[in-house]
């Protein structure tokens, strides 16, 4: 069984109106158990502009439509993953958000081990860490001269009720947004 974590919805909870997002994603090693994984996705922040009114749809209603892909991978042996994520608003035009992996690496120190390509479904350079290091990320996101967002933790046991539709969506509020998004199963 192959798993996949999207996001559907975002919407911030705030006043203002225009907004650099970008997001960063720190997952379990698909092959490591004392390892974890660091990316910013996506590249370039999302601009969001006042015609939008703080939300943010990354899927739609027409038949075929996904949202965001954050990872697909095998299903964990103990069926559960453990997923954060981290909303951030770049207060600089011209920052990619690349760079903040860099700056997260930089921060971890010794506990960053590198950079990974293809790795958990996408085509996105990922940064390997260490385990004891996942306390840590709170603390060097917090030095990156960027807003704090919001945290959600995505953690997810695929238990029975994956078997009835394959799919789930859940939704969550942390810091000042709210998530939609879904877990899905795909059977090989």
């Amino acid at each position: 069984m192959k798993i996949r974590l999207e996001i559907n919805q975002l919407t911030i909870d705030r006043p203002k109106k225009r907004w650099q997002l970008y997001f960063v994603v720190v997952a379990e090693h698909p092959s490591d158990p004392d390892k974890m994984v660091v990316t910013t996705i996506p590249t370039d922040p999302i601009k969001v502009t006042p015609n939008q009114e703080n939300n943010i749809h990354f899927d739609d209603d027409a038949p075929g439509s996904e949202g965001l892909l954050l990872l697909q991978r095998s299903m964990p042996p103990g069926k559960e993953l453990n997923v954060h994520f981290y909303v951030r608003h770049s207060r600089s035009d011209v920052r990619n958000a690349a760079n903040a992996l860099q700056d997260i690496a930089k921060e971890l120190g010794i506990d960053a081990l590198g950079p990974t390509e293809n790795i958990l479904g996408t085509n996105i350079t990922w940064l390997e860490i260490t385990k004891k290091a996942l306390p840590h990320i709170g603390k060097a996101l917090a030095r990156i001269p960027d807003r704090d967002m919001g945290f959600i933790s995505m953690f997810e046991r695929f238990g029975d009720e994956f078997l009835a539709d394959g799919e789930i969506d859940r939704k969550k509020t942390g810091g000042f947004c709210t998530i939609v998004y879904s877990w899905a199963i795909e059977m090989k």
